[in-house]
Protein backbone atom coordinates (compact mmCIF):
# COMPACT_ATOMS: atom_id res chain seq x y z
CA UNK A 1 0.00 0.00 0.00
CA UNK A 2 1.73 3.20 -0.78
CA UNK A 3 1.95 5.81 1.86
CA UNK A 4 -0.51 8.56 1.67
CA UNK A 5 2.17 11.16 1.51
CA UNK A 6 3.28 10.17 -1.54
CA UNK A 7 0.56 11.71 -3.31
CA UNK A 8 1.33 14.91 -2.17
CA UNK A 9 3.77 16.92 -4.83
CA UNK A 10 6.91 17.51 -3.84
CA UNK A 11 7.37 21.14 -3.20
CA UNK A 12 10.27 23.07 -4.91
CA UNK A 13 12.01 24.43 -2.35
CA UNK A 14 15.56 23.95 -3.21
CA UNK A 15 14.84 25.13 -6.64
CA UNK A 16 13.30 28.21 -5.23
CA UNK A 17 16.46 29.04 -2.84
CA UNK A 18 18.37 28.42 -6.04
CA UNK A 19 16.87 31.21 -8.23
CA UNK A 20 16.53 33.48 -5.26
CA UNK A 21 20.03 33.27 -5.05
CA UNK A 22 20.84 33.99 -8.55
CA UNK A 23 18.20 36.69 -9.08
CA UNK A 24 19.82 38.41 -5.95
CA UNK A 25 23.55 37.80 -7.32
CA UNK A 26 22.83 39.40 -10.54
CA UNK A 27 20.17 41.78 -9.22
CA UNK A 28 23.40 43.34 -6.70
CA UNK A 29 26.11 42.13 -8.70
CA UNK A 30 27.77 45.60 -8.20
CA UNK A 31 27.30 45.91 -4.31
CA UNK A 32 28.67 42.35 -3.92
CA UNK A 33 31.56 43.16 -5.65
CA UNK A 34 32.42 46.55 -3.99
CA UNK A 35 31.82 44.62 -0.52
CA UNK A 36 34.15 42.24 -1.86
CA UNK A 37 36.69 44.04 -3.23
CA UNK A 38 36.97 46.98 -0.86
CA UNK A 39 36.40 44.82 1.99
CA UNK A 40 39.44 42.57 0.81
CA UNK A 41 41.12 45.63 1.06
CA UNK A 42 40.43 46.85 3.97
CA UNK A 43 40.73 43.43 6.10
CA UNK A 44 44.00 42.92 4.36
CA UNK A 45 45.42 46.31 5.32
CA UNK A 46 44.25 45.44 9.11
CA UNK A 47 45.93 42.11 8.46
CA UNK A 48 48.76 44.08 6.85
CA UNK A 49 49.09 46.49 9.96
CA UNK A 50 49.28 44.26 12.86
CA UNK A 51 51.97 42.24 10.93
CA UNK A 52 54.03 45.39 11.14
CA UNK A 53 54.04 45.97 14.73
CA UNK A 54 56.98 43.62 16.39
CA UNK A 55 55.19 40.77 18.18
CA UNK A 56 57.25 41.67 20.97
CA UNK A 57 55.58 45.10 21.44
CA UNK A 58 52.44 43.32 20.53
CA UNK A 59 52.91 40.63 23.49
CA UNK A 60 53.50 43.28 26.18
CA UNK A 61 51.15 45.87 25.30
CA UNK A 62 48.55 42.74 25.52
CA UNK A 63 50.05 41.46 28.67
CA UNK A 64 49.89 45.02 29.92
CA UNK A 65 46.41 45.38 29.30
CA UNK A 66 45.54 42.02 30.86
CA UNK A 67 47.23 43.10 33.94
CA UNK A 68 45.37 46.13 34.69
CA UNK A 69 41.44 45.00 33.49
CA UNK A 70 42.07 41.80 36.14
CA UNK A 71 42.89 44.22 38.59
CA UNK A 72 46.67 43.87 38.88
CA UNK A 73 46.99 40.08 38.97
CA UNK A 74 49.15 38.50 36.78
CA UNK A 75 47.37 34.97 35.68
CA UNK A 76 46.15 36.54 32.52
CA UNK A 77 49.34 38.52 31.87
CA UNK A 78 51.61 35.57 32.03
CA UNK A 79 49.48 33.27 30.04
CA UNK A 80 49.50 36.10 27.53
CA UNK A 81 52.80 36.37 27.05
CA UNK A 82 53.57 32.61 27.13
CA UNK A 83 50.59 31.82 24.63
CA UNK A 84 51.42 34.62 21.95
CA UNK A 85 55.29 33.57 22.60
CA UNK A 86 54.25 30.01 21.66
CA UNK A 87 52.77 30.81 18.72
CA UNK A 88 55.40 33.19 17.73
CA UNK A 89 57.63 30.42 18.05
CA UNK A 90 55.98 27.99 15.93
CA UNK A 91 56.14 30.67 12.96
CA UNK A 92 51.59 31.12 13.06
CA UNK A 93 51.87 34.79 13.99
CA UNK A 94 50.82 36.08 10.43
CA UNK A 95 48.60 33.28 10.40
CA UNK A 96 47.06 34.62 14.22
CA UNK A 97 46.85 38.02 13.11
CA UNK A 98 44.89 37.35 10.01
CA UNK A 99 42.43 35.19 12.17
CA UNK A 100 41.84 38.01 14.63
CA UNK A 101 41.03 40.83 11.83
CA UNK A 102 38.76 38.21 10.93
CA UNK A 103 37.37 38.22 14.82
CA UNK A 104 37.85 41.26 15.13
CA UNK A 105 35.71 42.51 12.04
CA UNK A 106 32.93 40.29 12.10
CA UNK A 107 32.44 41.00 16.19
CA UNK A 108 32.26 44.42 15.26
CA UNK A 109 29.95 44.35 12.77
CA UNK A 110 27.75 41.83 14.78
CA UNK A 111 27.93 44.56 17.49
CA UNK A 112 27.01 47.55 15.32
CA UNK A 113 24.03 45.81 13.71
CA UNK A 114 22.87 43.46 17.09
CA UNK A 115 22.85 46.02 19.37
CA UNK A 116 20.36 48.19 17.99
CA UNK A 117 18.28 45.25 16.39
CA UNK A 118 18.33 44.10 20.25
CA UNK A 119 17.30 48.04 21.06
CA UNK A 120 14.18 47.72 18.34
CA UNK A 121 13.01 44.20 20.09
CA UNK A 122 12.76 45.76 23.61
CA UNK A 123 10.82 48.77 22.30
CA UNK A 124 8.33 46.65 19.66
CA UNK A 125 6.53 44.00 20.33
CA UNK A 126 5.92 43.97 17.11
CA UNK A 127 9.60 43.66 16.17
CA UNK A 128 10.19 41.13 18.62
CA UNK A 129 7.93 39.14 16.98
CA UNK A 130 9.56 39.30 13.53
CA UNK A 131 13.07 39.24 14.82
CA UNK A 132 13.07 36.52 17.10
CA UNK A 133 12.17 33.87 14.32
CA UNK A 134 14.61 35.26 12.57
CA UNK A 135 17.37 34.59 15.12
CA UNK A 136 16.10 31.12 15.72
CA UNK A 137 16.92 30.12 12.06
CA UNK A 138 20.51 31.74 12.25
CA UNK A 139 21.00 30.69 15.01
CA UNK A 140 19.88 26.39 14.29
CA UNK A 141 21.22 26.28 10.91
CA UNK A 142 24.05 24.02 10.10
CA UNK A 143 26.88 27.23 9.76
CA UNK A 144 28.54 25.04 6.95
CA UNK A 145 25.20 26.26 4.92
CA UNK A 146 25.56 30.02 5.12
CA UNK A 147 29.06 29.10 3.45
CA UNK A 148 26.74 28.61 -0.10
CA UNK A 149 25.24 32.08 -0.17
CA UNK A 150 28.58 33.66 0.91
CA UNK A 151 30.39 32.19 -1.90
CA UNK A 152 27.67 33.06 -4.07
CA UNK A 153 27.73 36.47 -3.19
CA UNK A 154 31.32 37.24 -2.33
CA UNK A 155 33.63 34.27 -4.05
CA UNK A 156 36.25 32.93 -1.57
CA UNK A 157 38.71 34.36 0.78
CA UNK A 158 38.22 36.60 4.19
CA UNK A 159 35.36 38.38 2.99
CA UNK A 160 32.92 35.91 2.25
CA UNK A 161 34.11 34.11 6.04
CA UNK A 162 32.95 37.58 7.58
CA UNK A 163 29.81 37.82 6.55
CA UNK A 164 29.04 33.87 7.16
CA UNK A 165 30.63 34.49 10.50
CA UNK A 166 28.44 37.63 11.03
CA UNK A 167 25.15 35.40 10.54
CA UNK A 168 26.38 32.78 12.44
CA UNK A 169 27.33 35.14 15.74
CA UNK A 170 24.94 38.07 15.78
CA UNK A 171 21.75 36.46 17.55
CA UNK A 172 23.71 36.75 21.10
CA UNK A 173 24.16 40.42 21.01
CA UNK A 174 20.56 40.82 19.45
CA UNK A 175 19.09 38.26 22.44
CA UNK A 176 20.98 39.78 25.52
CA UNK A 177 20.35 43.65 24.81
CA UNK A 178 16.74 43.01 24.06
CA UNK A 179 16.58 40.88 27.42
CA UNK A 180 18.88 44.01 29.04
CA UNK A 181 16.86 46.34 28.14
CA UNK A 182 13.53 44.98 29.54
CA UNK A 183 15.23 43.92 32.80
CA UNK A 184 15.56 47.82 33.82
CA UNK A 185 13.70 48.05 36.77
CA UNK A 186 10.48 49.58 35.52
CA UNK A 187 10.46 52.11 39.16
CA UNK A 188 13.97 53.48 37.20
CA UNK A 189 12.32 54.27 33.70
CA UNK A 190 9.63 55.81 35.61
CA UNK A 191 11.17 58.15 37.36
CA UNK A 192 13.38 59.26 34.48
CA UNK A 193 10.00 60.19 32.77
CA UNK A 194 8.53 61.75 35.74
CA UNK A 195 11.85 64.25 35.79
CA UNK A 196 10.87 64.91 31.64
CA UNK A 197 13.43 62.49 30.07
CA UNK A 198 13.34 62.36 26.25
CA UNK A 199 13.00 58.45 24.76
CA UNK A 200 16.50 59.06 23.71
CA UNK A 201 17.89 61.00 27.27
CA UNK A 202 16.16 58.15 28.84
CA UNK A 203 17.64 54.81 26.47
CA UNK A 204 21.01 56.44 26.85
CA UNK A 205 21.39 57.65 30.07
CA UNK A 206 19.23 54.93 31.60
CA UNK A 207 18.34 51.80 30.23
CA UNK A 208 21.92 50.90 28.13
CA UNK A 209 23.70 51.58 31.17
CA UNK A 210 22.13 49.60 33.27
CA UNK A 211 21.85 46.99 30.88
CA UNK A 212 25.13 47.23 30.09
CA UNK A 213 26.56 44.18 31.70
CA UNK A 214 24.20 41.95 30.39
CA UNK A 215 24.96 43.80 26.56
CA UNK A 216 28.42 42.62 27.67
CA UNK A 217 27.62 39.24 28.15
CA UNK A 218 26.03 39.24 24.75
CA UNK A 219 28.67 40.75 23.18
CA UNK A 220 31.40 38.15 24.54
CA UNK A 221 29.28 35.45 23.41
CA UNK A 222 29.67 36.92 19.23
CA UNK A 223 33.17 37.31 19.23
CA UNK A 224 33.58 33.63 20.65
CA UNK A 225 30.91 32.42 17.90
CA UNK A 226 32.83 34.28 15.39
CA UNK A 227 35.96 33.00 16.83
CA UNK A 228 34.39 29.40 16.53
CA UNK A 229 33.67 30.02 12.50
CA UNK A 230 37.76 30.58 11.76
CA UNK A 231 37.89 26.90 10.57
CA UNK A 232 34.70 26.89 9.43
CA UNK A 233 35.37 30.10 7.26
CA UNK A 234 38.92 28.77 5.75
CA UNK A 235 36.93 26.18 4.09
CA UNK A 236 36.30 29.45 1.83
CA UNK A 237 38.98 30.10 1.16
CA UNK A 238 39.79 32.49 4.59
CA UNK A 239 42.98 32.22 6.22
CA UNK A 240 44.95 32.22 8.90
CA UNK A 241 45.01 29.87 11.63
CA UNK A 242 42.10 27.93 10.46
CA UNK A 243 43.06 27.01 7.06
CA UNK A 244 46.19 25.52 8.88
CA UNK A 245 43.74 23.46 10.37
CA UNK A 246 41.97 22.63 7.79
CA UNK A 247 45.49 21.95 5.64
CA UNK A 248 46.64 19.48 8.37
CA UNK A 249 42.76 17.78 8.39
CA UNK A 250 43.19 17.08 4.53
CA UNK A 251 46.94 15.60 4.86
CA UNK A 252 46.56 13.74 7.91
CA UNK A 253 48.94 15.72 9.80
CA UNK A 254 48.28 15.51 13.37
CA UNK A 255 51.38 17.28 14.40
CA UNK A 256 50.60 20.58 12.33
CA UNK A 257 46.76 20.74 13.17
CA UNK A 258 47.19 20.30 16.61
CA UNK A 259 49.74 23.51 16.89
CA UNK A 260 47.24 25.81 14.82
CA UNK A 261 44.40 24.35 16.89
CA UNK A 262 46.22 25.15 19.90
CA UNK A 263 46.74 28.82 18.41
CA UNK A 264 43.79 29.11 17.89
CA UNK A 265 42.34 27.92 21.71
CA UNK A 266 45.47 30.43 23.17
CA UNK A 267 43.57 33.25 21.14
CA UNK A 268 40.24 32.30 22.20
CA UNK A 269 41.22 31.95 26.02
CA UNK A 270 42.82 35.71 25.66
CA UNK A 271 40.05 37.17 23.95
CA UNK A 272 37.33 35.30 25.97
CA UNK A 273 39.04 36.44 29.73
CA UNK A 274 39.77 40.10 28.13
CA UNK A 275 35.42 40.32 27.77
CA UNK A 276 34.70 38.71 30.70
CA UNK A 277 36.63 41.01 32.07
CA UNK A 278 35.44 43.88 30.71
CA UNK A 279 31.94 42.56 31.60
CA UNK A 280 33.18 42.28 35.32
CA UNK A 281 33.60 46.33 35.55
CA UNK A 282 30.61 46.55 34.11
CA UNK A 283 28.46 45.06 36.70
CA UNK A 284 30.98 46.90 39.52
CA UNK A 285 29.75 50.33 37.72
Amino acid sequence: MNNILDFLPKLPVASAVDEFVKTLTSSFSALFNFFKDDGKTAMNFVADTLDLIPPVIVIIVVAIIAFFITGKKFGLAAFSVVGLWFVYNQDLWSHLTQTFTLVLVSSVLSIIIGVPLGILMAKSEIAKSIISPVLDFMQTMPAFVYLIPAVAFFGIGMVPGVFASLIFATPPTVRFTNLGIRQVSNELVEASEAFGSTGAQKLFKVELPMAQATIMAGINQTVMLALSMVVTASMIGAPGLGHDVLSALQRANAGAGFVAGLGIVILAIIIDRFTQSLNKDAKTD
